[in-house]
């Protein structure tokens, strides 16, 4: 898969295109992609997306922007698993705000991607005041020469999929009901960094996850397996928050205790699955009570996990 930043001022080739920030990829934005992959290879060309950086809420209203259920370079990833061609990674700042409806579809569909055909959700909107819908597209297609599809709502058990359905799901608690929304566990990436040992000295010692964002969109301690280490995903249990115990005002930062495991793995780049919430993060009132809850989280993430070897499933 070829990745972009930003839109050339002439495209070289046509596009099979569709537009969205894509947070999570989802099981609606999978559905999507395959559409757009179907159409791309009747009409042979390129499948592409076309994303924004940052969120167009970070830029406008950052205190009310919804935390990321996955990184730019996750979502890249998980685009390539899906099979797209390429991604355009088009910053979103004031400038490209201002853009009107009509000036978005002459500049970045006709004259930067060349669009054929383009597949959109049914509720996206574009330009400046998000004056853009369905039927403007439309309306251009005709003139230009490019077709435009809406693309249908995917429901699961009755709920519409959504990147807010997941993040809805992740802050209840809800780590199954995330994970059946997304089509997999819910993965935070990461490299292992040098922590405070604090973990080591109260007899489990945790992998200290860097998380880059400044919001998540979960908190409390999960059973979760951790890839990237060995051949198979290793179980483990993690807490994600900002460690209330050890001192406040903390950024948040996540921690993985690894079942049965002692090596040395600093600086590897890991993905945690989380797999089922166990509790809130909690302030306790001394490292010992602090360890006594840990022993007491341990041994129900082993339990988890062996209910989940009787009933057949496999780690991650």
């Amino acid at each position: 898969m070829l990745v972009f930043r930003g839109v050339p001022e002439r495209a070289t080739t046509s596009t099979v295109l569709t537009i969205g920030n894509f947070d999570g990829v989802h099981l609606g934005h999978r559905a999507l992609l395959q559409e757009l992959k179907a159409k791309a290879r009747e009409l042979a060309s390129p499948a592409t997306v076309l994303t924004f950086e940052p969120h167009p809420r970070e830029l406008f209203a950052p205190e009310q922007a919804p935390a990321r259920l996955a990184s730019l370079r996750d979502k890249i990833e998980l685009l390539a698993e899906a099979g797209v061609d390429r991604v355009h990674v088009c910053r979103f700042d004031r400038r490209l705000a201002s853009l009107t409806a009509d000036q978005f579809i002459d500049r970045i569909l006709v004259r930067g991607l060349a669009v054929r055909h383009l597949i959109i959700g049914d509720d996206f909107r574009f330009g400046k005041a998000r004056g853009g819908d369905f039927a403007l597209l439309q309306q251009a297609g005709g003139e230009h020469g490019f077709a435009v599809e809406a693309m249908r709502t995917v429901d699961f058990g009755g709920l519409r999929v959504s990147s807010s359905a997941v993040r809805e799901a992740l802050a209840a608690g809800d780590i199954e009901r995330a994970e059946q929304l997304l089509g997999r566990p819910f993965v935070i990436a990461g490299r292992v960094m040098d922590g405070k040992k604090i973990g080591r000295g109260i007899g489990f010692p945790t992998a200290n996850i860097q998380v880059r964002r400044k919001r998540l969109p979960l908190a409390g301690v999960f059973a979760v397996t951790v890839s990237g280490i060995g051949e198979r995903p290793l179980p483990g249990a993690a807490n994600i928050g900002v460690r209330p115990t050890v001192a406040e005002g903390l950024k948040p930062v996540l921690e993985v205790h690894l079942l049965d495991f002692d090596r040395d793995i600093y600086g590897m780049h890991v993905d945690v699955n989380f797999l089922h919430k166990l509790r809130s993060e909690a302030k306790f009132e001394s490292l010992d009570a602090l360890k006594a809850q840990i022993a007491r989280d341990v041994a129900d993430v082993r339990a988890y996990f062996q209910s989940r070897s009787s009933d057949g499933k496999t780690h991650g």
